[in-house]
């Protein structure tokens, strides 16, 4: 028997109870932040309509409108003339979910899986430097990269208590095995 199974106090079951839904709140994000990148071609008329230049938002921050009726413009003369290009949207959706895939693991078994937990807080943080560094480079505004980044900084919220609860379990779990 595993030792992080020999413990079961009411605090480790309560810990890995926090530690599965923080897992399970950070899975949800990343496949639907990841699934947006499907229908995008459908997803940018409704999204220009919303927050575009000619919407209400256009009159309260008229550069984000721009930005969304510049991808917009983007998004349908690429549809029409290399409809292929979004194939490479399609598999950063497959990237998010199989990346999502991972986390299963650490869902069933923290302690044995926290490398999974720390692999995930080191790509949040690569988050911010892979935006500031390749957003200038495609033309992406200021604005846009914060927000890209905003992923990494709120991905890593849920994943540091994760780590942090898991530490702890890994405590209780070798204070039970030294006791027995």
């Amino acid at each position: 028997m595993h030792p992080e199974k020999t413990n079961d106090t009411s605090e480790t079951r309560s810990l890995r109870r926090r530690v599965r839904l923080l897992l399970s709140l950070f899975v949800v994000g990343l496949v639907l932040s990841g699934l947006t990148a499907v229908p995008i071609q459908t997803g940018m008329p409704i999204l220009q309509k919303l927050a575009g230049e000619e919407s209400r938002i256009g009159s309260w921050w008229p550069a984000f409108a721009a930005w969304i009726s510049h991808v917009d413009r983007g998004v349908a003369e690429v549809g029409r003339e290399q409809p292929f290009l979004f194939y490479g949207t399609d598999w950063l959706a497959f990237g998010h979910i199989a990346i999502a895939v991972f986390f299963l693991g650490p869902s069933r078994d923290p302690v044995r899986n926290l490398w999974v937990i720390h692999a995930g807080m080191i790509a949040c943080i690569l988050v911010i430097p892979w935006a500031l560094v390749f957003g200038p480079i495609r033309g992406i505004p200021l604005f846009w990269r914060l927000i890209d980044c905003s992923f990494g900084v709120v991905g890593i919220v849920p994943l540091y208590l994760a780590s942090r609860y898991t530490r702890r379990i890994a405590e209780l779990d070798n204070q039970d095995v030294t006791a027995k």
